[in-house]
């Protein structure tokens, strides 16, 4: 994806790209990258030891699946006093053979800062992470945003994209997502205050709702593209996500959906469409693809998280209204 196309050239574009996706089948059909977002830990629970706990039990889940993951780093969750532990995490991600990423260093909002503020916590939060990559013979290659918020201006967005080209970065979309972030606050909260019994409840309706929209995600690529793309999942690193990784491996096996390394789901064609969209909404990729190609997705039929759930994790974070932003 670049912001130096202008709206003539992408227009120009847009048929040839639909033609392209839709007239064959690549060999990234049935496949699914796996990103974890807000590294190095993800919930209500988020001291080293907590972190250490939540670390080990999802890589262990992704190395008995046989799974590469990518995992977008928040830095400023380093900035403690057990600093050292917690850049240990992130040592573990890369140990057990998985990529990092950029996800900012504060986990702002592009449509909520100046630009160049916005591109200079960027650049912070990288500081750590490439250092670590950069020990390993790697570098850091893929910025996810956060909220999904990719700014107001299209001026906005093509000034930090051209910085992200310029860095050697490359966006990674998000194409499916199952609302986990709903979910996880609750199940450490029922962790937390001891209820085992509270906590398998959620954990399963969780579980029932990613059964529900993982298909409908295939439904919705279909619907737009005339196949299914090689999807990239948004989940979160969380304790939620760590306790249920083969269940949701269940899941994924279920669709057909094999799991890839990002890399090979990015050279699906379908990531050559232009992305248009600028304005308020976090939107993930299938619905930014609809806008450009001026088709719909099947929203009627689009499963929603049990409002049980949403009000659960609204109080939690102090919001009265359930629908409050997430922290993705």
């Amino acid at each position: 994806m670049s912001a130096k196309f202008g709206f003539l050239r992408t227009a120009l574009r847009i048929a040839a790209t639909a033609g392209l996706v839709a007239a064959a089948v690549p060999a990234t059909a049935g496949t699914v990258a796996l990103t974890f977002d807000d590294l190095p830990v993800f919930g209500r629970m988020t001291s080293a030891a907590d972190g250490t706990v939540v670390t080990e039990a999802l890589l262990a889940g992704l190395k008995r699946q046989h799974y590469v993951a990518t995992g977008f780093v928040n830095e400023r969750q380093l900035a403690a006093p057990d600093r050292t532990q917690r850049v240990r995490l992130l040592e573990r991600w890369l140990d057990a053979g998985m990529d990092l990423g950029n996800h900012s260093y504060s986990h702002l909002s592009l449509n909520a800062v100046p630009v160049e503020a916005y591109i200079a916590d960027v650049a912070h939060g990288a500081q750590e992470t490439s250092t670590l990559l950069a020990g390993r013979g790697k570098r850091e290659r893929w910025y996810r945003y956060p909220y999904l918020e990719t700014g107001l201006t299209l001026a906005t967005r093509q000034r930090f994209e051209g910085w992200l080209g310029t860095h050697g970065y490359r966006v990674a979309p998000v194409t499916m997502e199952n609302s986990d972030w709903r979910f996880a606050a609750p199940y450490d909260d029922a962790i937390a205050r001891g209820d085992p019994i509270e906590a398998r409840r959620i954990q399963q309706a969780y579980l029932d709702f990613t059964a529900r929209i993982v298909p409908w995600y295939q439904k919705a690529g279909q619907a737009l593209l005339g196949r299914e793309p090689a999807f990239v999942f948004l989940l979160h690193a969380s304790r939620l996500n760590a306790a249920s990784i083969d269940k949701l491996a269940a899941i994924l096996r279920a669709q057909h959906l094999r799991v890839v390394p990002l890399d090979t789901a990015m050279r699906d064609p379908a990531y050559a469409i232009p992305d248009t969209y600028v304005g308020p909404n976090g939107d993930g990729w299938l619905d930014r693809w609809a806008l450009t190609l001026h088709k719909s997705l099947p929203y009627a039929s689009v499963p929603i998280v049990p409002h049980a759930i949403l009000t659960y994790d609204a109080r939690l974070e102090g919001a009265t209204d359930p629908r409050a932003k997430a922290t993705s």
